[in-house]
């Protein structure tokens, strides 16, 4: 039960994660509303989630992407906070009961990025290299082209996890490019990983606002920052996930652009280790993404994702 709003009508309060990418991805909001709202004192809630002090184990073991916002939907439910900034990405396919994602920013690049010391790329690494991960999608999509690696999983913020890549203790790891990139990091890219090659998780590198959807007020206030286009391709890629039943225990990865005619949905559903793989992609209308997202999954159990899917671990 939200509990009433008691603050002024010039004040704004956003949840978000104490990581600094999410500081950064916060403040951005915040300097943005900012500049739209002169006068408007918009401040930070930082709070921990289960997905930041659960660190060394894997996401699909201990409750998947749900597990890093949590805390900030309980933020906005109490009234504590009026919107939580999200990697779209880290959103689970189904929001709760009376939320709603009030605005999708536009899009940072939404590929996955090789950091390593040694190798430029993929190919290069020897048989029986280690690459770093956290992502099931990652791992089964690499698996998949490249099954001489070892693949191990790899936790934590962005910083602890170029901590222990410098450490020596893997060959290479693949991170987010956005993350990256908004932390001033994009010298660390040895190569970006065409969506052919890794396709990216639904949302990646997308912005998202979350508030409570009787909040007409925040939903007002955020709507000059939604990015129509980024808006139509995430929900594609969403719609494919929520099909799916899509969350960290699924290796999928779902892709939009906007081409001339609408948008294009590319994506993929791959056994963990990589030797199963189901792929499909369409073309839709903009303004019926969901749609889209839905026909391009029901290609997916056509051409053997429900296989695949159903081979799945019952606890991974």
């Amino acid at each position: 039960m939200q509990t009433s709003v008691s603050r002024p009508a010039g004040r704004l309060v956003i949840a978000t994660r104490r990581s600094r990418l999410a500081l950064w991805q916060a403040n951005h909001v915040k300097h943005a509303l900012e500049a739209l709202y002169p006068g408007l004192v918009v401040e930070l809630l930082a709070l921990s989630t289960k997905g930041d002090e659960l660190l060394e184990a894997r996401l699909d073991k201990v409750g998947g992407k749900g597990l890093f916002v949590k805390e900030l939907e309980s933020a906005l439910a109490e009234g504590r906070a009026d919107l939580a900034v999200h990697s779209m990405k880290d959103v689970p396919a189904e929001l709760p009961s009376g939320f709603v994602l009030a605005a999708i920013l536009a899009r940072e690049d939404p590929r996955d990025a090789l950091v390593s010391a040694r190798f430029d790329s993929l190919a290069a690494l020897p048989a029986g290299g280690v690459l770093g991960t956290s992502s099931l999608r990652r791992a089964a999509q690499v698996a998949a082209r490249f099954p001489g690696l070892r693949i191990e999983t790899l936790r934590g913020n962005v910083e602890t996890r170029l901590a222990k890549l410098d450490r020596g203790e893997y060959d290479a790891i693949i991170l987010a490019a956005a993350g990256l990139k908004r932390l001033g990091l994009a010298a660390r890219i040895r190569a970006l990983l065409e969506p052919a090659l890794s396709l990216p998780a639904a949302g990646q590198g997308a912005l998202g606002i979350e508030c409570m959807a009787q909040r007409e007020d925040v939903i007002q206030r955020v709507a000059p920052l939604a990015d129509a286009a980024t808006a139509a391709c995430v929900r594609a890629e969403r719609a494919v996930s929520r099909a799916l039943g899509g969350n960290c225990a699924v290796p999928l990865g779902a892709y939009a652009q906007v081409v001339r005619d609408g948008v294009q949905l590319q994506a993929v559903v791959a056994a963990p280790d990589g030797r199963r793989v189901a792929r499909a992609e369409d073309q839709g209308a903009a303004d019926a993404p969901e749609a889209l997202g839905e026909r391009v999954a029901a290609l997916l159990r056509a051409r053997g994702a429900g296989e695949i899917l159903a081979a799945l671990p019952v606890d991974g």
